[in-house]
């Protein structure tokens, strides 16, 4: 098995458009979430969202490329091209060994409901030539394997709230085994829109409260459903020796996946949690070391459901000891991004490998009530500084998926 090296960073989210402002913004514990703008909500039992703001498209695509793109392709092509750009791979891979693996857990939903509407109003002539390029999950992969030339496998994924991860670890076990020498991975989604929102929220997933300061709130006893967002995710993974040769600047080394199913219900996770601990105990266990539980951060998918965290919490117990669990450092920033939905592990996994390189934890903002079934050290509040070693960023999704990753520090 082959090393794999992060060397390429890409974010578009509700706390910020670039990497920068997305880490400063996490480390000073700015909350991302706020009334809906993208439509009147007024009959809506959900009021909040993580929105992305001020993002502008045209530094990534020109204006016939922007025009025929979904939302959530303009957010994946810019996540994207952040990444390649910083790595600097472009032109200095083959492009038959150049891939992407990005995923979205519902694609161009925006496009889909607009053009129903139109196809209602306006009769089928009217439906534009580009609703179904504009729509279909792929097209963020397709789009960005375009702009790049990566003629190397291109795939796309979809395992709902699990997505980012699930592309992120299928694109290291791509690369360790020898079928790409550099990856583009992460995840994207771009739903809030009515017709999303309205499903969610009668699925009585998401959070009512109209306090932007008491929805998201992983961990916290006052939990009641988790707040929609929105963005991308993107990081380069590329064979080591390969990213040595060129010279290039490497983030850390991605080191462990783990990816399992609940096989239990569509929605509700298995509450014994078997197969989420798994997850997090085969990803701990491909980083093939033992490392000081004092010295990790653990990035938790951490919805603000009472089910997830609840059950979230005692996966992380049964993989690190009841002893070990106390010791790790843990946090979920949807405390102030909100739920990305299939770009929520890309951007947590971006999270993680900064906290690694900083050594610093981010915190999970606005917790006040503890819960005695969420008692690990959850970072509330405020960032911490801690020398770290390793950093791990989990995920769970509907239909019982499970996804681990893990990044430690490059060592040669």
């Amino acid at each position: 098995m082959r090393r794999v090296a992060v060397t390429g960073l890409g974010v578009v989210s509700p706390v910020g458009n670039d990497v920068k402002t997305f880490w400063e913004s996490l480390v000073n514990g700015k909350n991302g979430i706020d009334f809906i703008t993208k439509f009147d909500t007024t009959d809506f039992k959900a009021k909040l969202a993580g929105e992305v703001k001020d993002f502008d498209p045209s530094p990534y695509m020109d204006k016939s490329e922007i025009r025929r793109s979904d939302m959530f392709v303009r957010y994946a092509i810019a996540a994207a091209s952040q990444a390649v750009w910083e790595s600097k791979i472009e032109g200095n891979i083959d492009p038959e060994r150049f891939g992407v693996y990005f995923g979205s857990g519902i694609g161009g939903f925006d496009t889909m409901t607009a053009e129903h509407d139109n196809y209602l109003a306006k009769g089928p002539s009217r439906v534009s030539p580009h609703f179904i390029t504009k729509m279909i999950s792929n097209m963020g992969a397709g789009n960005i394997a375009i702009k790049f030339n990566a003629k190397g496998p291109c795939l796309s994924f979809t395992t709902a709230c699990a997505t980012g991860s699930t592309a992120l670890g299928e694109a290291y076990r791509a690369i360790a085994g020898g079928y790409a020498d550099a990856i583009i991975a992460g995840g994207v989604d771009a739903a809030i829109c009515p017709l999303a929102v309205a499903g969610f929220s009668n699925l009585t997933a998401l959070s009512e409260s109209t306090d932007k300061d008491a929805a998201s709130i992983p961990f916290d006893k006052r939990r009641n459903g988790f707040v929609i967002g929105e963005g991308a995710g993107a990081i380069v993974l590329e064979e080591y020796e390969h990213a040595k040769k060129r010279g290039a600047f490497i983030y850390a080394e991605m080191c462990g996946y783990g990816s399992t199913c609940d096989a239990h219900h569509v929605t509700a996770p298995d509450d014994s949690a078997s197969a989420s601990s798994k997850a997090i105990r085969d990803c701990l266990t491909e980083s093939g070391k033992k490392f000081d539980p004092n010295k990790i951060y653990f990035n938790a998918h951490g919805t603000s459901t009472p089910l997830n965290d609840k059950t979230e919490t005692k996966a992380i117990k049964l993989a690190f000891g009841e002893e070990g669990a106390k010791k790790i450092s843990v946090s979920s920033i949807k405390s102030m991004t909100g739920h990305l939905l299939g770009a929520a592990g890309a951007i947590e996994a971006v999270a993680s490998i900064k906290a690694l390189q900083e050594n610093i934890v981010p915190p999970t903002i606005n917790y006040k009530e503890a819960d005695e079934n969420c008692d690990l050290d959850i970072t509330p509040n405020k960032a911490v500084k801690k020398e770290l070693e390793l950093v791990m960023s989990n995920n769970l999704g509907f239909g019982g998926h499970n996804a681990c990753v893990a990044f430690c520090k490059a060592e040669d």
